[in-house]
Order: structure tokens, then sequence, then C-alpha cells
């Protein structure tokens, strides 16, 4: 029967809805079905992996008859999480994307690069943020507040484990994501020659922090 949306927990049954949030929203929250043309790649950086090696700490957006249209993914410890991805999800997929040669520059070429160098994402300047989290809804499913009912869960959940404070990385052109993170108490964090994104960060604890 179908009921109101609502944030739950990640289950097993949600990977095929979870890869396909990944690949629909992976080009700057747009579809990025043309850019990377094994459907698998990106949800194997930057989705899979959560649910497999911190599963406390997914959550969905359930559209009310048991689709997932949306998504957060955290890791409590980032520095911790990249040894994990680089010991315990690496080797299952690192032969169907290999790592690319120093000649390689294409789009897929590039986020290969990424899942076989997961110490990118530890860097001295977020320290004082350890934990990160990736966030994704499906474009029909925007704009109606269950972005910061995703958010909100898993901060929650970052601060009963004892999480000071979460970074996130979003891309520099992405204006409306920033807006949206802005509106949700994240902050601009000074990171040297960060390209093309910007790190936010915010502390777990909500007392007067907005967004809640």
């Amino acid at each position: 029967m179908q009921t109101e949306p609502f944030v739950r927990r990640y289950r097993a049954s949600d990977r095929a809805d979870l890869a396909e949030i990944c690949v629909k929203t992976a080009d700057e929250g747009k579809d990025s079905s043309a850019i990377y043309p094994d459907p698998e790649l990106m949800p194997t950086i930057f989705a899979y992996p959560y649910v497999e090696l911190e599963p406390d700490f997914a959550f969905v957006l359930d559209d009310g008859a048991g689709r997932a249209v949306g998504y957060v993914l955290g890791a409590p410890d980032t520095a911790d999480f990249a040894k994990r991805f680089r010991t315990e999800w690496l080797p299952l997929v690192a032969e169907r994307f290999p790592a690319p040669d120093a000649a390689s520059d294409g789009a897929a070429d590039v986020m290969a690069g990424l899942l076989h160098t997961p110490e990118h994402m530890v860097l001295d300047e977020l320290t004082a943020y350890p934990a990160h989290l990736h966030i994704d809804l499906l474009p029909g499913w925007q704009g109606r507040g269950y972005g910061r009912a995703l958010i909100n869960t898993l901060i929650t959940a970052l601060h009963e484990h004892g999480v000071p404070a979460v970074h996130l990385c979003v891309v520099r052109a992405n204006t409306t994501a920033r807006a949206f993170y802005d509106r949700l108490g994240f902050r601009l964090l000074t990171v040297p020659d960060p390209g093309p994104v910007r790190h936010l960060g915010r502390p777990t604890a909500t007392d007067g922090v907005p967004g809640r």
C-alpha cells in the first residue's frame, strides 16, 4: 500500500535503486549515462562502498511504495574509510575497473583514477571534520524538503556515534547545491588548491545551527 515518502535505513534490496540514483545525478545533479558508458562505474566509487563498509550510515528516501528515490551515505572516519576502501573494497572491483595509464584523460579514466586512489579523500585541512557524506535525489524529488530530511538523519546518526563534524565536496559550478548546503549550516572550509570543487563542513551538534 502506498504511504507518504519517508527516510529509512538502506537495505540490500535497494541496490539497483541506489545505482540508478547515482547515475542519474552524477553529472552535477544531472544524468551521467552519456558520459560514463558503464553504469556501474559511478556507483562503484560513490555509492556501493558506503553501504558495504558503513551500512549504519546509509539512509534512503522511500517513495512510500518501497522504492528508494534518494540517498545520503556517510563515513564517520574518512581516514579509516579510505584505508578500508583500499584493502576491502578495491580488490573486489579493480578487475572490472582497472587503473588508467598515465596518458588516459577521458572522463571515465579520471573516475577510475579516483577509484584507485582513495587516499585523495584524506586531507589534513579536514581533520576537524572527520566524517564525510554524499547525498543525491532523483530530479523529481529535489526541492521538496527531502534532502534536508536525509542530511538531518545522517547528522543525527553521526552525532550519536560521537562524531563532532562532517564535510562534503560540491562542484564549484553547482551554485544550486551550494545554496542548499549553506541553508543547512555548512560553511566553506579552507583547502589549498581544491580544483573544481569546494569543501564545506559543519558540526553534527544542532545547537545554533540552521537547517533543522
